[in-house]
């Protein structure tokens, strides 16, 4: 069902997720609507770890979207408890996912997403059938026993719920479902009120899993964002442990029924739930930056980039799965650094060349080699990365950003060769003593300066991958038109001092200079034509 969901939405779940977070509280409604909306922290939370990494979230703006989606999460409890046992849905449940399959069929009308959720949707109180009818167990059994046999030792027993629920929600990955296994096994007299409860507690822990998968080779900051994750459910649930009668005490107050004679305990446990994310959200909500500043001391910043930093990007199986889309959010966060660094590559040559001396040898040159090796293996991995995208579970609107992403990285490829071979041509001339008149200088800079402009409005469009409007176009036309008419004014000039008896080797290099910036504004114009 959150599948479905998600991939009929496309990414604007993910646009909402990235960009309604302004501040903790907005983030905690955010995480808890969206949560309520795909049904699965789990999703949330991932895609909260990949857009931190991504740089489109804080680390602060995630604490409130991580509370939020820990509470949204137990509407899954109350869905169960309103209309799981109370109602025949289960009857309805096979014509619905038939709905839902003719739904998927329908591919030209784009209904597959909405006919996955809707399949999802029966198949979710198929479910609950089949778990009612399993713990409807009559006489003695083994599992009766050894449920029974592990609820007769007190507060051990609530212990070792709590940890049966941690690892058998680790092991299913879904917070939701272990609810609701424990809300059908409460229904059916299986587990007490106590053992149920404990049960529920242990599952919060358990669920922080799939935060803690996701961020496995991320950024220092989603790493930190799955470690409060994992942190604060589990500080909650050791607390709530200690206090364990009084809560459920309090749990009692807020729902009628003696649950010793088995009244309203789907209710009790629904409600343990949920006040059991809220208390944990009141707690820790006002000090969210104080824990964003704990974290940052206990996971320490990201190393900074050196001369012998290989780049690796690795494809996150836990994020494909959870969330496909967050994928091509990640790809986005690359093709953002891929294009920073074709704009540093033009910064050193703008700088080396204003000063043409010793320096660029020694500084300049040596930073546009490495780059250039750097983004080598940025095309190289990240083609991959995208190859291996196209194969997940995605919108249409997702499918055409990851061609769009592959024609760029194509064209910022081709700039980031034409700015090495730049740098390659003035560190022959600086080695050969190759002497430019300030003349050339004084036309040179603002040529650069052109395809410098031209370049840092590709990078700005590029960090969104969103189609330019008309008039975007039209002022990269301008610009890559002013481009070619000074190459062609530039070219004239020199051609007329080879004629006149110029140095032969200073006017070709001083033209092939001309000739790539040329190509690089071409490629840049070419990636305005993908953007269109």
């Amino acid at each position: 069902m959150s599948d479905g969901i998600q991939k009929s939405a496309g990414q604007k779940l993910q646009k909402a997720l990235a960009f309604m977070t302004g501040n903790r509280f907005r983030g905690l409604l955010t995480g808890c609507v969206l949560t309520m909306i795909i049904q699965s922290s789990g999703a949330t939370t991932v895609m909260l770890v990949s857009f931190v990494n991504a740089g489109l979230v804080t680390l602060e703006q995630s604490v409130g979207v991580i509370f939020g989606a820990n509470i949204g999460t137990t509407i899954t409890a109350w869905i169960v408890v309103l209309f799981g046992f109370n109602f025949s849905i289960e009857a309805f449940a096979i014509p619905l996912f038939g709905i839902g399959y003719l739904c998927t069929i329908l591919k030209k009308r784009k209904y597959e997403g909405l006919g996955q959720a809707i399949m999802g949707f029966g198949l979710l109180f198929i479910g609950l059938g089949w778990l009612s009818a399993a713990f409807q167990f009559s006489g003695s059994g083994e599992a009766v026993n050894f449920l029974e046999s592990i609820q007769g030792y007190g507060f051990i027993s609530i212990i070792l719920a709590a940890l049966a629920g941690m690892i058998f929600t680790a092991m299913i990955h879904s917070s939701s479902a272990m609810s609701a296994i424990v809300i059908t096994m409460a229904y059916n007299g299986v587990v007490s009120w106590e053992f149920g409860a404990a049960m529920v507690m242990g599952s919060a822990v358990g669920s922080t899993i799939d935060a803690a998968m996701s961020a496995a080779g991320a950024s220092a900051n989603a790493k930190r964002t799955a470690l409060v994750h994992v942190l604060c459910n589990a500080v909650t649930v050791i607390a709530l442990l200690i206090f364990f009668k009084p809560f459920l005490a309090f749990t009692d107050l807020l729902i009628p029924g003696d649950v010793t004679k088995n009244e309203n305990l789907i209710y009790h446990i629904a409600m343990l739930n949920t006040a059991f994310k809220i208390i944990e959200t009141i707690v820790f909500i006002p000090f969210t930056n104080q824990i964003a500043v704990v974290l940052r001391k206990i996971v320490p910043d990201d190393k900074p980039e050196d001369e012998n930093q290989e780049y690796k990007l690795e494809f996150n199986n836990e994020l494909a799965a959870k969330s496909p889309e967050g994928c091509v959010f990640r790809a986005q966060k690359e093709i953002t650094a891929f294009s920073e660094r074709v704009v540093e590559m033009y910064d050193e040559l703008q700088m080396g060349l204003a000063r043409f001396d010793a320096t660029y040898l020694e500084e300049h040159h040596p930073r546009i080699m490495f780059l250039e090796n750097y983004l080598d293996q940025m095309h190289e991995q990240l083609t991959a990365y995208l190859i291996k995208c196209q194969h997940l579970h995605l919108s249409d609107e997702a499918k055409d950003n990851i061609q769009l992403m592959l024609r760029l990285i194509g064209e910022m490829e081709s700039m980031s060769d034409g700015c090495l071979s730049i740098s390659i041509q003035i560190k022959k001339a600086l080695e050969k003593n190759v002497k430019f008149k300030q003349e050339d200088f004084d036309r040179l800079i603002p040529y650069f300066e052109l395809g410098r402009q031209l370049l840092y409005f590709i990078h700005k469009n590029v960090s969104t991958v969103q189609k330019l409007t008309p008039e975007q176009y039209q002022f990269a036309s301008e610009l890559e038109e002013q481009i070619d008419t000074e190459r062609t004014e530039l070219r004239r000039i020199a051609r007329h001092r080879l004629e006149a008896g110029a140095d032969v080797r200073t006017e070709l290099y001083y033209m092939d200079i001309i000739r790539q910036i040329e190509k690089i504004g071409d490629r840049c114009f070419d990636a305005a034509g993908d953007l269109r």
